[in-house]
């Protein structure tokens, strides 16, 4: 057993696409942002004397993502002033939540592990500095803008589990449809609190550690400055073992922030870090204090769709579907909503066909595992490729769900073989033509016809005598040869396992 573990809380940032900012009427979006200090006005700027105002949506999006997350919601709240002194905030303050949040106490499953969420609040988003080689200059574009920030309890135990945890929140986001949470562009920014602990020595009360006896905590560091889910990944591990290596060398550690250098991939110390008591809260006297009411919070649960967390088990116990593939499937809401309309246009169009015997509920009890099978490894591996070569969104794409249902049944009845089938896909995704369609104009469908197989077997094998020899002595490699020179002569249309019989038989 390991003598020291990780103690590992997250702190997860994300601004919500409002269509104004928090506490003025000023536009709100990343790509008004792109401009430095043109979507501003006194209240961004905090001229003195300018007055806030509550965006009621971003209230009601708060309150939605703590219901998602089972969180409580307050029944009264209010906002705060969180006083530190930085050039990209122009008040010398922040206006966030403290001690009365809109959400707390709630909890998501991670790999089939709870994890406590502290708390889900409010607040505005800060300005931002542009580097120059002998200057820093402040672009409040981005001041403003409505931030959640979820903070989680300090119950997570590894890099991969917060690399989870934070995917599986940025799903929920997307779900909800009240944030883009890109990592890349700042639209979501994961922070997260490590500090390494001697097995046996403490315990997880809630959201605290505590000691026990007479054991000293050791103190934590908060990783910032991450842009993508593999940084994250690579940051907290560099930290575990950083933390480790300087407990058992008897080196002493501080408290402190720490970016993460993704070129060095290493973290580097940027300050001491502040606690709460450093920012002099105090509640924010111009804007009144909340009180939300039961009818607000039945109305917002009415809304919740179906969650990622959710859709994963119900992907995996109703349609048969690989765990690991359920998770790529149900990531974007999109694509699970394509792979859903998929199988149920699948089965409509089994029914439809005279090959197929049986209900909807009789042919996938019989054959939903070898059908999802099918679903998922053409999506996956074959339809993923051109929309990411392209850079196409699935809904985007010019292949319409009933589509490919007809492309599945089209493999699932043999009627055109792998090599076919890649050459069918491509075309579809290009013109968005039915697949059935391009077989018939392109004479793709493939050659079962026995007797014309047989033939030209014949006559391959009367020309390969050494390739023959080879096969009969042994060499398996040489069927496959053989096979080659089948699908070769057929133009790729024949079945590979009738071309394998047939050989089999032939060479026996």
């Amino acid at each position: 057993m390991a003598k020291y573990i990780p103690v590992i809380g997250m702190e997860i940032h994300a601004e919500l696409k409002t269509q104004t900012k928090m506490f003025c009427t000023c536009q709100n979006g990343y790509e008004l942002q792109k401009e430095p200090n043109q979507n501003i006005c006194p209240i961004c700027m905090s001229h003195p004397g300018m007055l806030p105002t509550i965006n009621k949506q971003a209230i009601k999006w708060t309150i939605l993502v703590g219901l998602a997350l089972n969180c409580k919601i307050a029944k009264q709240t209010k906002f705060d002033r969180k006083n530190y002194f930085y050039p990209d905030l122009p008040k010398g303050y922040q206006i966030s939540q403290y001690d009365q949040p809109l959400t707390y106490s709630g909890k998501l499953e991670i790999n089939g592990k709870e994890v406590g969420i502290t708390r889900v609040h409010l607040e505005e988003d800060t300005g931002k500095l542009a580097h120059g080689a002998n200057s820093s200059l402040v672009d409040l574009s981005r001041a403003g803008t409505p931030l959640i920030e979820l903070v989680t309890d300090p119950v997570i135990e590894s890099a991969s589990e917060a690399k989870d945890f934070c995917q599986m929140y940025q799903q929920i986001l997307r779900y909800l449809e009240i944030s883009d949470a890109d990592m890349e562009k700042g639209q979501m920014r994961c922070e997260a609190n490590i500090s390494m602990q001697e097995a046996g020595k403490f315990v997880i009360d809630g959201s605290e550690v505590k000691p026990l006896l007479d054991y000293n905590l050791n103190p934590k560091s908060e990783l910032k400055n991450i842009n993508s889910f593999k940084a994250m990944e690579r940051a907290v591990e560099y930290e575990i073992k950083r933390q480790t290596k300087a407990l058992e060398n008897n080196e002493p550690l501080v408290q402190e922030t720490r970016g993460w250098d993704d070129d060095k991939q290493k973290t580097f110390s940027q300050r001491v870090k502040e606690t709460a008591a450093d920012y002099r809260y105090f509640p924010e006297p111009d804007l009144p204090p909340l009180n939300i009411s039961d009818e607000l919070i039945t109305e917002l649960t009415g809304t919740l769709p179906e969650l990622p967390h959710q859709k994963l088990k119900r992907f995996v116990s109703q349609f048969n579907l690989k765990l690991e593939d359920a998770k790529i499937l149900i990531s974007d809401k999109d694509l699970a909503s394509f792979t859903e309309q998929v199988i149920s246009e699948l089965i409509g169009w089994l029914i439809s066909l005279p090959e197929t015997d049986g209900t909807e509920e009789e042919i996938w009890a019989r054959e939903g595992k070898k059908l999802s099978k099918i679903i998922s490894n053409w999506l996956i591996s074959r339809l993923f490729k051109h929309l990411n070569d392209e850079k196409t969104a699935i809904k985007d794409s010019k292949i319409t769900p009933e589509n490919f249902a007809e492309f599945i049944t089209l493999i699932y009845h043999s009627k055109i073989n792998n090599l076919t089938a890649q050459k069918v896909l491509e075309q579809m995704f290009k013109t968005g033509d039915s697949p059935m369609e391009i077989v018939s104009q392109g004479g793709l469908e493939q050659v079962d016809d026995q007797d014309k197989l047989e033939k030209i077997i014949e006559v391959i094998i009367s020309n390969n005598e050494k390739v023959v020899a080879d096969y009969r002595a042994g060499k398996e490699v040489a069927l496959k040869f053989l096979m080659g020179q089948t699908m070769k002569e057929t133009k790729g249309q024949a079945n590979p396992q009738t071309i394998e019989d047939i050989l089999k038989k032939k060479l026996s």
